[in-house]
């Protein structure tokens, strides 16, 4: 026990150590920001001094027709053969006296295509008199990791192109609809082609996705009722310096004052739980003040989820919210027959968000590479331990057939000790990934547009963890007072003077010659080669998944 206890204490020292080391400093201030609407109906109208009847939603039937597009990558000169839907109003100009405003729709995170994306709002803009265009998401070679901005940019610029060359279309008048991840894209298209007529921002992330996606994880871990200590995850997560490893795209930078110049029209759901609203809004209008547009027009809507969706998001047919069609129509058609908005500019709920976009996040180079190095490590040590055992087991079957005796030939105590190790180190393990798991689950399902439930697991397992951790460093300890007390009754644990006293030095025919004496001969560990590399390479790996403990905070927290 003597031994035990300062063994324990400066085990825990080191990984406590190495907790602290890999903390991240995250600021949630100010927390509970919101923003007052100027009126609670969320309607749009415009000053008509003409007093023309302006088109409107159902206004028109909607035909449509497929057409295909080579969509280049610039940077590496991929095409993507694309298919592309165009609805158009019939009708609308069967006369050909004016041609008509044009739309082209951007996907949001996925893989969407021209037939399974953009449906009804595609349809609501037809109806009223826009030719409207969806597309196979531009997605070449990449994943959702690598995807490539600026050619997407690029590639929905050449569908926006498109548009214009139709007969029927003005090619001054065509405008953007992006959601969600293709807000990042949207402000280099705008930029880029110098003559987008208006765009339309279905729940904007507008800044870069280290932040956006910081804040939305940050988010929704604590409205989950994580355990606080699972929410320090986050943070060291999002300070990943992924461009050690070529992945750039954490930092991509979508805050172009120039993407916000041209009149626009943003939409919130008050349940969305991705989106940092309040800081959005402020940036947008930063941005488009400092490019000289003071057209911007928001909208949030009660009970309306990410994708401005009624409830589950998971279930299908899940409509879009009460008035966001009309409104987001009514706008449309209001500003590209250039009228001026005579509705609030900001209009609907209240805009809340709990926490700040934590922007002052960055990646960490040490840190990462510290974590690669520990998480390498004990993949590897993990993956030597199981193919050890399995030899062990196989030989401890033949042994037992073949009634041989000990198979490892443990000193005795070490057996044992390994195996409760092994077994509680694992079984917490399996415990934490469960708890990360369950976390997981219940923000992809609040995503969709469940409602919270209770914590339970996600909150107390934490401290579980913690508590089975604290028990086998303390088996750890005793260990190594095992270790230490076995080498001392071999004889290899003696003072200088002892080691000194235990070598003779004699001269023969001129050569010195080392003899050792008064050492005890006999196993340490075990008595054969394959019980010792079995009882080092599974407390090594038992020993490195404690420092990937460590690693996500849980000797701190």
């Amino acid at each position: 026990m003597k031994v035990s206890v300062p063994i324990f204490i400066i085990l825990m020292g080191i990984l406590i150590s190495v907790s602290h080391a890999t903390t991240v400093e995250w600021n949630n201030n100010p927390i509970d920001q919101s923003v007052d609407t100027l009126a609670s109906d969320t309607a749009v109208t415009f000053d008509n001094p003409d007093a023309d009847a302006l088109p409107a939603l159902d206004t028109y039937k909607v035909a449509t027709k497929s057409v295909w597009l080579d969509l280049k990558r610039p940077s590496t000169g991929e095409v993507q053969h694309a298919h592309v839907l165009i609805r158009y109003p019939k009708n609308a100009n069967a006369d050909n006296s004016a041609k008509l405003p044009g739309v082209v729709f951007m996907h949001g995170a996925g893989y969407g295509t021209a037939d399974n994306s953009f449906g009804d709002v595609a349809e609501d803009l037809s109806s009223a008199g826009f030719v409207t265009a969806t597309v196979d998401k531009p997605v070449w070679s990449t994943d959702d990791i690598t995807r490539d901005y600026p050619g997407s940019a690029h590639a929905y610029g050449q569908v926006v192109d498109y548009l214009r060359s139709l007969s029927m279309v003005d090619a001054d008048r065509v405008g953007l609809y992006a959601t969600s991840e293709s807000t990042w894209i949207s402000p280099y298209l705008v930029r880029d082609d110098g003559n987008i007529a208006f765009q339309i921002l279905l729940s904007p992330m507008v800044h870069t996705p280290r932040h956006a996606l910081g804040f939305f994880v940050a988010q929704d871990f604590a409205i989950v009722g994580a355990n606080p200590g699972y929410q320090s995850i986050v943070r060291r997560v999002f300070s990943a310096d992924t461009a050690q490893f070529g992945l750039t795209n954490l930092d991509f930078n979508p805050m172009i004052a120039a993407g916000y110049a041209i009149p626009t029209f943003v939409a919130y759901g008050s349940k969305d739980v991705m989106t940092a609203q309040v800081d959005g809004v402020r940036s947008i209008e930063l941005m488009a003040h400092q490019s000289g547009n003071w057209n911007v027009t928001v909208r949030n809507y009660p009970v309306a989820n990410h994708v401005m969706r009624l409830g589950d998001e998971a279930e299908e047919g899940t409509p879009l919210v009460d008035r966001y069609e009309r409104d987001m129509v009514d706008w449309a058609v209001g500003t590209s027959q250039g009228l001026k908005e005579t509705s609030a500019s900001i209009a609907g709920a209240t805009i809340y968000q709990s926490i700040a976009v934590p922007t002052n996040l960055y990646g960490h180079t040490k840190l990462t590479i510290y974590g690669v190095v520990v998480h390498v490590a004990a993949v590897i040590t993990l993956l030597v331990a199981f193919i050890l055992s399995l030899i062990a087991l196989e030989r401890k079957i033949r042994y037992m057939i073949g009634r041989r005796g000990p198979s490892l030939g443990f000193v005795r105590g070490y057996q044992r000790v390994l195996i409760t190790i092994s077994a509680t180190t694992l079984a917490t393990l399996l415990l934490f990934f469960a708890g990360v798991g369950q976390i997981v689950w219940r923000i992809v399902t609040l995503i969709w547009g469940a409602a919270p439930e209770s914590p339970g697991m996600i909150y107390w397992s934490w401290y579980a963890i913690q508590v089975v951790c604290v028990l086998v460093v303390w088996a750890w300890s005793r260990v190594f007072c095992q270790l230490l007390n076995t080498a001392a009754q071999k004889g290899l644990l003696r003072t200088p003077d002892e080691w000194r006293a235990d070598f003779e030095v004699k001269r023969l025919t001129g050569k010195p010659v080392l003899r050792i004496r008064g050492t005890h001969t006999g196993p340490i560990i075990a008595s054969t080669r394959l019980g010792v590399a079995l009882f080092v390479a599974t407390t090594l790996a038992m020993f490195c998944v404690l420092l990937v403990f460590a690693f996500w905070g849980l000797f701190v927290y």
